[in-house]
């Protein structure tokens, strides 16, 4: 199954939770706001970027599966 990550670059607040949780998909910018390094993730990495949805502060990540 292919899964789909979008991030809201303009809501981000630079918590970085994102990129302690998945450094495979996640980075931040020099201002700290999130970068996507993929939108369609390994399936390896499905749980790590589940959890970082999760975590995230500002709730600007979404996983379509």
């Amino acid at each position: 199954m292919t899964m789909r990550v979008i991030v809201d670059k303009e809501l981000c607040i630079g918590a970085g939770q994102c990129v302690v949780t998945a450094p495979e998909v996640f980075d931040q910018d020099d201002d700290g706001i999130v970068e996507l390094l993929t939108d369609s993730p390994a399936e390896g990495d499905r749980d790590a970027v589940k959890e970082a949805e999760h975590v995230c502060p500002a709730r600007v990540i979404s996983v379509e599966d």
